[in-house]
């Protein structure tokens, strides 16, 4: 089983990517957001203890979070591989997954690292907002706090992820595709 974490700021292309890293590989993709969302639109115990915690403002225990990659990998027993999409955003998120897979026995195998300039995401975001009428992205300077956010918590995983040899850096700024093809040759020797 290859684990795989994509990782990059908001509008670097991680959602789009994921789309065609499991149509051409077979992966699952795990949205941590999607995750929470269908929670709640399930009506789940887990649910509902995400809905008041969310509808408080306050943010989703690293336990939940675990707790949900525990149930979706434990639905998908055949899978070739899972990518890790919105978790780790911490250091410390970064430490408790790899501790969960490695005690599963399917360690993480890499970070792919969509590299962007935040004007090119700040651009994507706000276009994004007008399409798809996604609130967190409406204006200008939400998302540059959302880019903000990202340089100082989800940084750091990078450096965690490169001293262990699971790191690699791909350009994201072009087209989809050009970003895919590039994801593929790395994915090479571990497929």
């Amino acid at each position: 089983m290859v684990n795989i974490i994509i990782a990059g700021p908001p509008g670097s292309g991680k959602g789009t990517l994921a789309k065609l890293m499991v149509e051409a590989f077979g992966f699952v993709h795990l949205s941590t957001g999607d995750m929470l969302r269908n929670e709640i639109e399930q009506g789940t115990p887990l649910g509902k203890e995400v809905e008041s915690i969310l509808s408080r403002g306050d943010l989703v225990s690293d336990k939940i979070v675990i707790s949900l990659i525990s149930n979706n990998l434990g639905a998908h027993p055949n899978a070739r591989g899972f990518l890790f999409d919105g978790f780790p955003r911490t250091l410390p998120q970064a430490r408790v997954l790899d501790d969960f897979l490695e005690a599963n026995g399917h360690p993480l195998k890499l970070l792919i690292l969509l590299d962007i300039d935040d004007s090119i995401c700040e651009m994507r975001l706000l276009r994004r907002a007008s399409i798809e009428n996604r609130p967190d992205d409406t204006d200008a300077e939400r998302v540059r706090h959302r880019l903000a956010t990202y340089h100082a918590q989800t940084e750091p995983i990078i450096d965690y992820y490169k001293k262990q040899d699971k790191f690699v850096s791909v350009d994201s700024s072009k087209t989809p595709e050009y970003t895919f093809n590039q994801v593929s040759e790395c994915l090479k020797p571990i497929l």
